[in-house]
């Protein structure tokens, strides 16, 4: 008899261990089906879009894109919830999964495919889970098209030449304070995960994989153990207040968030609105170049608008977080 759920991913794909983790979390019956050409009709038949994670319900139902499918089933599984009581930790923690779902993907998309260690693991295990009974010969095919087919898409996250130095040094600045944070403390806000562990840790959990990126977190020993801790997430206790959270967290929202992830959604959106198939925009005195990207606006859209439902009497203690960092004028209308 088949689990209730049914997720089709694969280990590689953020977003897909994202929603497997979240499930894992909530303690909700699942399957993990691994998408590979054994079952590609099926997941073709079911799917709308030619992308995973796709989670197929109990009525058959499908469901694709990782936050949408997370808040559907918070609805229907409340509890234990993602979303701290508190309204400005839980705007925060938007944020923050919004960040780790579009900027944390260029730190793990680039080092995947920059570097030909990484791209020789990372083709190979793909490979691999896509022809699981193929022989080595077949495997090894896949994995020299892969690198062949993936390479070029760097410039769909904005990686180039001259953007190279930039990510990486984001990663490195992500790593580190991230790994601050996490000092004494399980999750991103507390002892239970909220709806930013998720988004973030679906790109380092993937990175942590990779050859180049993995050897940045060595040492890093709080981050590791969350990395760990993620795969099969507990409720250990409560979130904690803003004023315990905030003062380790202002960091990576000023000099990562701030700095870099909300002034490029903006440029991207302003870009699309205005018909653009390219954009640049300085960030930290550099241009940063690429293609416009559709999701990007909707989502930012969505972060927006989340923003602009926050309780005035709840924006008094919200916005000065959100000004001193320099996040609140990306987020007013």
């Amino acid at each position: 008899m088949s689990a209730p759920y049914r997720i089709f991913g694969i280990e590689l794909s953020p977003y897909s261990v994202k929603v497997r983790s979240y499930f894992r979390y909530k303690q909700i019956p699942h399957e993990w089906v691994v998408r590979n050409m054994g079952n590609m009709a099926e997941f073709q038949k079911l799917a709308k879009l030619p992308l995973i994670p796709l989670v197929v319900a109990p009525d058959g139902g499908a469901m694709q894109d990782s936050t949408p499918i997370l808040e559907k089933m918070e609805a229907a599984f409340p509890e234990p919830s993602i979303h701290p009581a508190d309204p400005v930790l839980a705007f925060l923690s938007a944020l923050l999964e919004e960040y780790g779902d579009e900027w944390g993907n260029k730190h793990m998309f680039h080092y995947r495919w920059w570097y030909e260690p990484d791209q020789q693991s990372a083709a190979r295990r793909i490979a691999e889970a896509n022809l699981p009974e193929a022989p080595a010969e077949a495997v090894d095919q896949m994995t020299n098209a892969l690198v062949e087919r993936m390479v070029p898409r760097l410039s769909f996250v904005g990686s180039s030449a001259t953007t190279k130095d930039q990510i990486e040094a984001s990663l490195a600045r992500q790593i580190d304070l991230v790994d601050a944070h996490l000092a004494g403390r399980k999750y991103l806000f507390g002892d239970r995960p909220a709806l930013a562990d998720f988004g973030l840790w679906g790109q380092l959990y993937n990175a942590w994989t990779d050859p180049t990126p993995a050897a940045l977190m060595k040492g890093r020993d709080h981050l590791l153990a969350w990395i760990e801790r993620m795969l099969e997430p507990v409720a250990e206790g409560d979130f904690e207040s803003a004023e315990a959270i905030v003062p380790t967290l202002e960091p990576l929202l000023a000099e990562d968030v701030a700095a870099l992830f909300l002034p490029w959604s903006t440029a991207n959106a302003v870009a699309l609105a205005e018909g653009k198939g390219e954009f640049s925009v300085e960030l930290e005195g550099r241009t940063f170049t690429q293609q416009t990207q559709k999701y990007h606006a909707k989502s930012l859209k969505a972060l927006k608008a989340r923003y602009a439902a926050v309780a005035e009497s709840d924006r008094a203690a919200l916005d000065p977080i959100l000004e001193r960092t320099g996040c609140l004028r990306w987020l007013q209308p």
